[in-house]
């Protein structure tokens, strides 16, 4: 037994600094004793922050008996009632808090508004959105007006910020803890409100506002569950539970504690400790819907979206009304796919109904008009959505590389699906964030597979030319096999790490490979150990070290099957599925744990130093000290083994016209890396060099060298293409073609190309598709186009065949050709 000594103030001023300072630094315990000390009992604001102290600590009960000894003695004032109402809440009072929510609207009608206080508009203002009342007039009528009256005023801000938060308006969220933080930046509360608003967009930001706030109080509840969620976002799950110990320490019975538990205890695989840690969350009101809505949104978060719809519905059961549930629902359903989502579709349309202001609802109702809009293409296994123009031109390719992905991939991990797999590619990238994330952005991301249902950027949208799209596609159909194989039972690193290798199994020109800049990281000791690969993902500094996740969970998959087989693979997937934890699948099939990680660094530092002189190949300046051309030459001098030296050495050459110097430094770098086609290869300017040079050949066999490495060359490509084509090399000219199609799959030129060479080859059927999709792109030269696959046509389909030849004339009346074509179909008896 302990005993805590309080210094008990002398006089109500000094007890109310005393307490609020206590509160400020989470000393809640010492803020209810001093004031139970002081026998202060008439001034309300101490005995109101008694009162928050123990909503905070708990017992449940005991607050709720001190807010309606204080809701009693200040019957009139709102801000006591809104106390009693949070206290009854925690006990599961529902009528009793609901009839102090019309207690208080009485209030707030009897009240002329230039009698409200500061604290009255805000405790007024949450009353009457918990009664349903329009966000905006919430907003305007009692949170923004009470920071008017009083500018200081911090709850007018925090209550601005929460109802933001809740419409899942995180820019407007950020903009009221902002004008918080000008009065107080070091609130725990202020930096709670900020990191909430970050957490979508800005982990590293999120994580310095919890730390603030964790300084400034310790025992700042709300962060430490922040702190929490993201742990477990990032699979650091140890840490997550000591962070729940913290919070524990201060009130054992919180139901967010247990949710927390009981989504770790689902994660472990241990069914026993997750029902029981929902029954403790429960246990302070028992028909608690936040509980199952909490649990049910972090299984989602975790793709784990059957069960964390399970969730939504038995929070819903409790409490029929909940919106945030039923979107979270909504959204669960639609990720579910396999005819589940027409069910979701409802569900959203009913929220944005019923709330104008929820703004994942309202963008979910507006896609779904959109979604109308697109062709549907379906098979025995496969549903595509795509748009109508694009579904003609490479519909059919899409078909064609889902059924050879789903031949292959689930062939070679032994899956046999159940349903068909839903596939949208959406031509207008916001409305494809909107359907991923359920709000705008996602800037970057080209696909997402839920298990079921795979969204998918169009390749000839705002990302064009940022991939192969094939690629991506092939990438996120893994995802469907290893999501089936473990029942969406895996950590990240390992399920895109097997996507990247599949694509690399695929194509050795598609996934990834080692870069100057992936060498450096990896012998400059930022290489994530595998029980840390998937945090990765989730908070990196860059794009750059986003693409390093993707990169180094890749090898980790390739050293795997290389080391122990791809029987062991398939193994620990196997495992995962029947809830096993992934270390200890990873281990059962291959080493221990430790030996594993050391293996592994190994094994990528010798991939790192492959195919290179030295580390100095790859070796960079400080920016600071290559600040003007001078400073970059002498640097370049100094280094001449690295590829930065002579990359830059050329560029300077060759902004002096100096192309036989330029071709040198570029052929010494492309030496020192050749496997290196990144943003800064020396590929591009080596053969655009060589032209300038009229070196023809060798302008050619760097193009041939590039396209060799890389899925997305399209210079190299339409280059190689233009060669083929002039010297009727039709086999290689088809080739390239394809190539670039599969970077974009509406462009004229490869598809004339195609269809030329299909022609020039006598394969008469594939030159009739290839022009009949080069048609659907509205070619400049669509007359000729049409009197082509007239020709083509003439034989077999003479009706179809004097259409088109029409339409050309109507285009080109003196299309000669033409009229002679028109003439002998008019003259020949139609069969």
């Amino acid at each position: 037994m302990s005993l805590c000594l309080v210094a008990v103030p002398s006089s109500a001023g000094d007890v109310l600094t005393d307490a609020r300072e206590r509160m400020r630094r989470g000393d809640y315990a010492g803020c209810v004793a001093a004031i139970s000390e002081s026998k202060d009992v008439w001034n309300r604001e101490v005995q109101l922050l008694r009162v928050r102290a123990l909503l905070i600590t708990g017992p449940a009960v005991e607050a709720a008996k001190a807010a309606d000894q204080q809701a009693r003695r200040w019957f009139r004032n709102i801000e006591a009632l809104m106390l009693m109402h949070a206290a009854l809440v925690q006990i599961g009072q529902g009528e009793a808090a609901e009839s102090i929510l019309a207690h208080i609207q009485e209030l707030g009608q009897r009240t002329p508004p230039q009698a409200w206080s500061p604290a009255d508009r805000v405790a007024l203002g949450r009353a009457m959105a918990h009664l349903g009342e329009e966000p905006k007039r919430v907003l305007d009528l009692y949170f923004k007006s009470a920071t008017t009256q009083d500018p200081t005023y911090l709850p007018g801000y925090l209550a601005a910020g929460e109802l933001a938060l809740s419409k899942n308006d995180y820019a407007l969220a950020a903009q009221f803890y902002a004008a918080a933080a000008k009065h107080d930046a070091d609130d725990a509360d202020v930096r709670l409100g900020l990191a909430r608003a970050a957490k979508p967009d800005d982990r590293v930001v999120m994580l310095q506002h919890i730390e603030a706030a964790l300084r400034t109080n310790p025992n700042h509840v709300g962060s430490l569950l922040l702190k929490t969620e993201h742990e477990i976002d990032t699979e650091a799950y140890e840490q997550a539970a000591a962070s729940l110990d913290r919070v524990a320490a201060i009130n054992a019975a919180l139901p967010e504690l247990w949710c927390y538990r009981a989504v770790l205890a689902h994660l472990a695989g241990d069914e026993q400790a997750q029902a029981a840690a929902r029954a403790k969350a429960l246990e302070p009101w028992p028909a608690n819907p936040a509980v199952d809505h909490l649990i049910g949104r972090k299984l989602s978060e975790k793709y784990r979206f059957a069960e964390g719809a399970e969730h939504q519905r038995r929070a819903l059961e409790f409490a029929p009304k909940k919106l945030p549930a039923t979107i979270q629902l909504a959204q669960d359903l639609l990720r579910l796919g396999q005819g589940k989502d027409q069910e979701g579709w409802e569900l959203a349309e009913h929220v944005a109904k019923t709330d104008g202001y929820n703004v994942v609802a309202h963008n979910l109702a507006t896609l779904r008009r959109h979604l109308n809009e697109l062709q549907t293409i379906e098979n025995d296994h496969f549903i595509v959505r795509m748009d109508p123009r694009e579904a003609q031109v490479y519909g059919t390719e899409v078909m064609a590389l889902l059924d050879e992905s789903s031949r292959v991939l689930c062939g070679k991990y032994g899956l046999q699906l159940d349903g068909k797999i839903t596939v949208e590619i959406y031509p207008d990238q916001q409305d494809f964030a909107i359907r991923t994330f359920g709000v705008p952005g996602g800037v970057g991301y080209l696909g997402v597979c839920f298990g079921k249902v795979i969204t998918m950027n169009s390749p000839a949208g705002l990302t064009a030319g940022a991939a192969n799209w094939r690629s991506v596609l092939w990438h996120e159909f893994c995802h469907t096999v290893t999501l089936h194989m473990t029942r969406n039972r895996m950590p990240r690193w390992l399920s895109e790490g097997i996507s990247v290798h599949e694509e690399l199994q695929r194509d050795p020109n598609w996934g990834q490979r080692m870069t100057p800049d992936y060498r450096r990281m990896v012998l400059g000791g930022e290489l994530s150990p595998l029980g840390q690969m998937s945090g990765a993902f989730l908070n990196p500094p860059s794009g750059r070290h986003l693409m390093f996740a993707y990169y180094q969970s890749a090898l980790a998959v390739e050293f795997l099957t290389t080391r122990y087989g791809q029987d062991q693979v398939r193994a620990i997937l196997t495992d995962l599925g029947k809830g096993s934890p992934i270390n200890t699948a990873i281990t059962t099939h291959t080493a221990p744990l430790m030996e594993i990680e050391a293996q592994f660094k190994e094994f990528v530092h010798a991939r790192a130093l492959a195919g290179v002189a030295s580390p100095a190949v790859f070796a960079v300046p400080d920016p600071q000290a290559v600040t003007d051309a001078a400073a970059v030459v002498a640097w370049a001098e100094a280094h001449p083994e690295s590829y930065w030296a002579q990359r830059r050495l050329g560029d300077r050459c060759a902004a002096t016209n100096d192309w036989a110097g330029a071709r040198t430094h570029y052929e010494r770098a492309i030496a020192l890396d050749p496997e290196f086609v990144g943003e800064d290869s020396a590929y591009v300017p080596l053969a655009d060099t060589c032209k300038r040079l009229g070196d023809d050949k060798a302008e050619r066999a760097t193009w041939t060298q590039l396209a060799a490495r890389s899925p997305t060359a399209i210079p190299a490509f339409v280059a190689l293409m233009s060669l083929a084509e002039k010297e009727e090399n039709w086999v290689d000219a088809a080739r390239l073609a394809d190539q670039i199609l599969a970077v974009n799959p509406m462009l004229e030129a490869p598809r004339r190309t195609q269809a030329r060479a299909a022609e020039a080859t006598g394969r008469a059927g594939d030159a009739i598709t290839a022009y009949t999709k080069l048609l659907t792109l509205a070619p400049v030269d669509a007359a000729n186009v049409r009197y082509r696959l007239g020709s083509l046509l003439a034989e077999s389909d003479p009706p179809r065949a004097k259409r088109l030849v029409l339409d050309a004339l109507a285009e080109a009346p003196r299309f000669r050709a033409a009229h002679a074509l028109l003439l002998r179909l008019t003259s020949e008896k139609t069969p």
